[in-house]
């Protein structure tokens, strides 16, 4: 039998691989809150670690605007909660006029600090002219004052 010893793998090298658009580059983000050391950057940009946090309890909204339209065959998500049980929802939707959305998935989580702290979806999609992408995250959907997260989100 071989055996080796492998180094820990940091959060940055898990990510799958895949050529990742450069969201500073072409979108702009509007957000309903966010805590002011945990900002959207940490989440949208490469070699941030921080990830986002809400700077309130409640649901949430992260919405992207694309200066072009953008075609989208992947979307990686993930998130990570280590603290609290909770059961946390999100719904991700799409829109070519901006106006107009269409929902790509909602997903359900359950959340607890003795098991499950990390959820990752990993989306293979086909979306042409892509204007606005929106990630509606309820925190808490048995109501608690859950606070919305966000690790990682990366679009290709």
């Amino acid at each position: 039998m071989r055996k080796k010893i492998i180094s820990s793998v940091s959060q940055e090298e898990n990510y799958p691989d895949q050529d990742w658009l450069n969201m500073e580059e072409i979108a702009s983000v509007e957000i309903t809150s966010e805590d002011s050391s945990h900002p959207i950057e940490s989440a949208l940009l490469s070699g941030c670690t921080n990830g986002w946090l809400a700077a309130s309890s409640g649901e949430q909204t992260i919405r992207l605007i694309f200066d072009q339209p953008q075609r989208l065959q992947r979307i990686w998500l993930n998130f990570i909660e280590t603290q609290q049980v909770r059961t946390h929802e999100y719904v991700l939707r799409w829109s070519a006029d901006g106006q107009t959305f269409q929902e790509i998935v909602r997903q359900q989580w359950n959340f607890s600090p003795a098991g499950d702290t990390n959820e990752v979806g990993d989306y293979h999609v086909e979306l042409q002219e892509v204007t606005v992408l929106e990630l509606i995250i309820n925190p808490d959907i048995s109501g608690g004052n859950g606070f919305a997260s966000l690790a990682k989100l990366k679009l290709a």
